[in-house]
């Protein structure tokens, strides 16, 4: 299964970083390969500067070897070795008018001293961060996101979008990072379903990923914007960074795993604000996305 799902990411890699270099129309993706001291490597893409794409990150990665005491704390486990690998994005566009996007779908395996697996699950998901709150672009990007997971099982989509709006949760702002989308995690072989099974229902919401957000930038990156706009972006992109920074358990594991620290923080914008005890005006558009952020919505 390991090598299997690590060849499925490698391709939506290429597939990924293609359509986004086409929508961009400027920029490349500029590529790292890069080997793990304790065990595996990746394959960090980040494009920059472009037309479209202020700063964005595809990133590969499968990692092998002795879990860390931290993460043997963390998981409840003994001395065990591992194997993880996944794809990450974040994609931030330079135009206020366009969401910033994030998506991840990983493997983790377990063994024992002799090379056994004694545990494995995936996880993941896509989740979408805008600026400007288009409800047509909520309805969208949700709608594929059901349709993928409609597919392997009608409570998917529910199950995985309330957990998805508590997970991207800034507890300390007392309101999301985004207006959601999915989010899975120790996705194990059950009564229902099979490793198998899971593997085609991470890969079928991998492969939704550019129906779900492609349209979206298509529509709003050449839309006007003021620079109070702009500025309005920034503030809330530092929300993003809190989160990130804050309550991410991706950004811990890479973290604690050594993992190389390029990849694992490619996903902070290249400029954001912090303003002090800042608040949008009574019934503006900055005030309606805040609105949403603070009690989520179903969107389909």
């Amino acid at each position: 299964m390991k090598d299997k799902f690590y060849q499925y990411i490698q391709d939506l890699q290429d597939t990924i970083t293609s359509k986004l270099e086409a929508v961009d129309g400027k920029a490349k993706f500029r590529q790292d390969i890069w080997e793990r001291l304790e065990g595996g490597g990746g394959r960090t893409r980040i494009i920059e500067n472009g037309n479209v794409f202020e700063k964005g990150g595809v990133n590969i990665s499968g990692v092998h070897g002795k879990l860390p005491k931290s993460m043997q704390a963390y998981f409840k486990v003994d001395d065990v070795d591992f194997f993880a690998c996944g794809l990450s994005l974040v994609i931030h566009p330079k135009s206020p008018m366009a969401p910033t996007v994030h998506a991840n779908w990983r493997y983790f395996e377990m063994y024992d001293k002799k090379g056994e697996i004694i545990d494995s699950w995936f996880g993941g998901g896509q989740d979408l961060t805008p600026y400007y709150l288009f409800e047509e672009d909520a309805k969208h990007f949700h709608l594929v996101c059901k349709t993928a997971c409609d597919r392997h099982n009608d409570g998917f989509y529910n199950d995985y979008k309330k957990r998805c709006d508590e997970y991207f949760y800034n507890a300390h702002r007392n309101e999301a990072r985004g207006i959601g989308g999915l989010f899975f995690d120790y996705c194990k072989a059950s009564n229902g379903m099979t490793m198998e099974n899971w593997y085609n229902f991470v890969t079928e919401v991998g492969n939704s990923f550019l129906d779900a957000y492609v349209p979206i930038v298509e529509k709003r990156k050449d839309l006007p914007y003021t620079e109070a706009q702009r500025n309005w972006q920034e503030i809330r992109r530092g929300r993003y960074v809190e989160f990130n920074l804050v309550h991410d358990k991706g950004t811990l594991f890479g973290l604690k795993t050594n993992g190389r620290i390029e990849s694992i923080l490619m996903s902070l914008p290249p400029h954001v604000q912090w303003v002090y005890d800042h608040h949008p005006k009574k019934g503006s558009e900055e005030e309606k996305l805040i609105d949403a952020l603070k009690n989520p919505i179903d969107w389909v």
